[in-house]
């Protein structure tokens, strides 16, 4: 029985002794998730001392150790040496006024799943004789082992590109803003789909690059499309995400990929290719096509851990060196530091580990979805971090659909913020799967996205 007098010194976390089922260690944990997510227990809260809140419940301290263990380990909670256990704040949860919101607007790569394998692996890092040196300048490139991390998984990708084609950057978004500087005049335009990364919306109009939409389907930008566009003008580049694009999910096929690549040759277009496979299909891409044209840039290292910012591109040889003086003068370099993590987590294996952890929470979550919205089933092979919900016609426009949803305590990203034409002739929600802590969390936001659309 307890030997503490709680009444005098009470727990911050209390949970019900009646409660607990068989394996108490997986129930007690149960409970705990429960409490957070709920936000009984908000970020920043000490959680009792194991030993304190074993004796509360009367059970065994190892149960109560393995109930911190596992909870820790989906990124609910952290430990401070010293100090004690502390509720984490979820990856899906935000605070808005007094509210309680549930964030479904940032696609972030389900980070609990990551962050055991970043902590452990930015400790060792650190603990090395040479980390010293990540924090001085280096080559402007990157150091020759982030160049052989980067091209070790570009080849995993299906690329053959050498470490000494390879660049280091800080960001997808930032190879891209630094290859319209460097190779795009002011006015010179630039090709994209009807809806496209947000971003670079922003970035075309502050470097005076003209984006123009080009129509497509359930494979992506169609080629004849395109041609009727260059024809029409002088388009000297194109945005493409050939796998899973953002935000409309569509993924290219191997024809499809083929009947763009001859338009482009034929145009003599630059190709400005942001790869977000995670798992290789064997169609192939633009760079294996056009290496000569084609920058490239992955996208699937922003799954292992957004908030490293790194990306690796290859560029065409003859225009590395012209690359490379752009990437100097904008932002200097990558840091050194993150670039470090990222190839300790790909040269340990560490990042294929993690990508297919996040590829089998990714088919829990789009089941859930589904299972929801049961008319937006896809038959692409690859597994998204985000899906869409179509809307129909109506008088909100959508900052006050986001505005009411928000309300509603969700967060959600319209289409009009991908929008590269004025008056789009469909619109959408863009919502994240991968931001959220747990598949109760998702069913509860997804319903309450549902009853918006379908309630009004």
């Amino acid at each position: 029985m307890p030997i503490n007098d709680f009444s005098l010194h009470p727990l911050s976390w209390q949970p019900d002794p009646a409660l607990l089922t068989r394996p108490r260690y997986l129930s007690l944990a149960s409970s705990l998730e429960r409490a957070i997510t709920s936000g009984t227990l908000p970020p920043g809260t000490c959680l009792p001392p194991q030993r304190e809140l074993a004796d509360w419940l009367d059970i065994n301290f190892t149960t109560v150790t393995r109930a911190y263990d596992i909870c820790r380990e989906r990124g609910l909670v952290y430990g401070v040496t010293g100090r004690g256990t502390f509720v984490a704040p979820l990856p899906g949860r935000m605070d808005c006024g007094n509210a309680s919101v549930i964030d479904l607007s940032a696609v972030q790569g389900f980070p609990e799943l990551s962050s055991r394998f970043l902590i452990e692996t930015a400790r060792d890092v650190m603990n090395r004789d040479y980390t010293r040196d990540l924090f001085s300048y280096s080559e402007r490139s990157g150091a020759a082992r982030h160049r052989s991390a980067g091209a070790f998984w570009i080849s995993r990708l299906g690329c053959e590109a050498g470490p000494e084609e390879t660049v280091v950057f800080p960001g997808v978004h930032s190879a891209l803003v630094t290859i319209m500087l460097a190779f795009f005049g002011i006015g010179d335009a630039l090709a994209v789909d009807e809806f496209t990364y947000g971003n670079l919306i922003e970035a075309a109009r502050l470097v005076r690059v003209r984006l123009v939409p080009v129509e497509g389907d359930g494979e992506g930008m169609l080629p004849d499309a395109l041609k009727k566009a260059a024809g029409r003008q002088r388009i000297k580049g194109v945005f493409l995400m050939p796998t899973c694009a953002n935000p409309t999910t569509v993924t290219m096929s191997k024809r499809r990929k083929d009947e763009l690549s001859r338009v482009i040759s034929e145009c003599g277009m630059f190709v400005l290719e942001d790869d977000a496979t995670l798992v290789p299909d064997g169609t192939g891409t633009f760079l294996g096509r056009l290496p000569e044209q084609t920058f490239y840039m992955t996208g699937a290292t922003r799954f292992l851990a957004p908030g490293l910012r790194v990306a690796f591109a290859v560029t065409p040889k003859r225009h590395l060196k012209e690359l490379m003086g752009a990437h100097h003068r904008l932002t200097i370099k990558a840091g050194a530091l993150d670039a470090e993590i990222m190839s300790e987590l790909i040269l340990s294996g560490c990042a294929e580990k993690l990508i297919n952890l996040k590829i089998r929470r990714a088919k829990e979550m789009n089941a859930v979805f589904e299972k929801t919205f049961a008319r937006e089933r896809r038959a692409a092979k690859d597994v998204p971090f985000f899906r869409t919900v179509e809307l129909a016609s109506s008088k909100r426009n959508g900052p006050d659909i986001e505005r009411e949803l928000l309300e509603a305590g969700v967060r959600v990203c319209h289409s009009c913020r991908f929008a590269a034409r004025k008056n789009p002739s469909r619109a959408f929600l863009r919502l994240s799967l991968s931001s959220v802590s747990s598949k109760n969390e998702l069913q509860h936001a997804l319903k309450t996205v549902k009853r918006y659309i379908f309630d009004r």
